[in-house]
């Protein structure tokens, strides 16, 4: 018999509540009979057991215990972000039964994240949950549901649970105090494309507001790219960014600016930068410095060849905002770094270096200068 208790953060953080599942043992943290027993639960049809609805949008799981969550599956309808805590770093293999895996302890290797105190970890990736419970677990449902066989189906199903959430209360909340006012006079162009022989430059040219990515560089974005995917004379495509930053990420000013989001899904999945990059991925190096913010890691993630500079910091932002990455992101960088690690990512909103990023595998090259 599994028994919930919320738990106020350690840290006192007015508001900030994770669910811990207390098994028959009496610890305060899911252990693996209660772990199984939960997920078989769900599957058997106890579909709102615990989860967003039910005020319980976070799970922490003791993976010092002894436990199978390396072996268990979260359904993917499950309505919770299972996160699983070690201060040891103990080796759980896969960890498919968990969405995030944190330790204290200095561990590199994937899917874990290195932090230096777990229970602040847990405090503020608790605030962050409860701050946009509705995105956080579209997010990890969409990245439990992935098919590394097929980007297009991770493409289609980020598009949906995007559109999904644009009609939610949190973009909603987020969009009223958000003010924002045109960046670009009209018929400008936001991309620098220079071919030199077998060589496509491609460049973000929006310095002004940091490369913020709009409809009007997507759209810029995808004639260039079907031209190299037209041309096999083109063998190499280079991605650049002009000004301080590659890309601050979507443009403010574009948001809630479509008609509605239906439209806006089949405005996305027919001009995808994303899907076109995959096509010349193999002749595609992205070259990253400064700030590269959603759009600005989503799109770069699928080239073959990432270099960045060593002042180069990569960010997700998007569940802070009410929605999930939308340019491709929870598809392109789960292929380089894993599910766990964009999960973390995503649901916390924060900046990793150039090394951290070199070490997970989204940068592939650290260049000086």
């Amino acid at each position: 018999m599994i028994a919930v208790a919320m738990i106020r953060s350690r840290g006192g953080i007015a508001g900030a509540r994770y669910a811990r599942v207390m098994p028959a043992s009496g610890s305060d943290l899911l252990d693996e009979a209660a772990l199984a027993d939960l997920f078989e639960r769900v599957r058997g049809g106890s579909a709102e057991i615990l989860g967003t609805l039910e005020g319980d949008p976070m799970l922490v799981v003791d993976l010092d215990r002894p436990t199978r969550a390396g072996r268990l599956d979260i359904p993917p309808a499950f309505g919770s972000v299972v996160v699983g805590i070690s201060r040891t770093g103990a080796s759980c293999e896969g960890l498919s039964g968990v969405d995030v895996a944190i330790t204290e302890a200095d561990r590199s290797a994937r899917p874990w994240v290195s932090v230096a105190d777990l229970d602040a970890e847990l405090d503020a990736m608790a605030v962050a949950v409860q701050r946009s419970p509705m995105a956080s677990v579209a997010l990890v449902q969409v990245l439990r549901s992935g098919r590394s066989e097929s980007l297009d189906h991770d493409l289609v199903l980020e598009s949906l649970a995007y559109s999904t959430l644009q009609g939610g209360p949190e973009f909603a909340r987020w969009l009223a105090a958000t003010p924002t006012t045109p960046t670009t006079p009209t018929g400008v162009p936001s991309l620098l494309v220079e071919r030199i022989g077998d060589r496509l430059s491609i460049t973000f040219d929006r310095p002004r507001v940091r490369n913020a990515y709009n409809g009007a560089m997507r759209d810029e974005l995808c004639e260039a790219l079907t031209v190299a995917c037209a041309d096999p004379s083109v063998r190499e495509v280079h991605l650049h960014g002009s000004g301080p930053d590659f890309s601050s990420g979507g443009d403010l000013s574009d948001f809630g600016t479509l008609p509605d989001p239906a439209t806006a899904h089949l405005i996305r999945t027919s001009r995808s930068a994303a899907r076109l990059l995959a096509v010349v991925r193999d002749r595609t190096v992205a070259h990253l410095h400064g700030a590269c913010v959603g759009a600005g890691v989503e799109l770069p993630a699928l080239a073959a060849g990432v270099v960045a500079r060593s002042d180069t910091r990569l960010r997700l932002p998007e569940v802070a905002m009410g929605l999930i990455p939308g340019a491709g992101g929870t598809a392109t960088l789960p292929r380089r770094i894993g599910r766990h690690r964009t999960g973390w990512l995503a649901l916390t909103g924060r900046f990793i270096g150039a090394d951290t990023g070199r070490d997970w595998g989204l940068i592939d090259e650290i260049a000086e200068g």
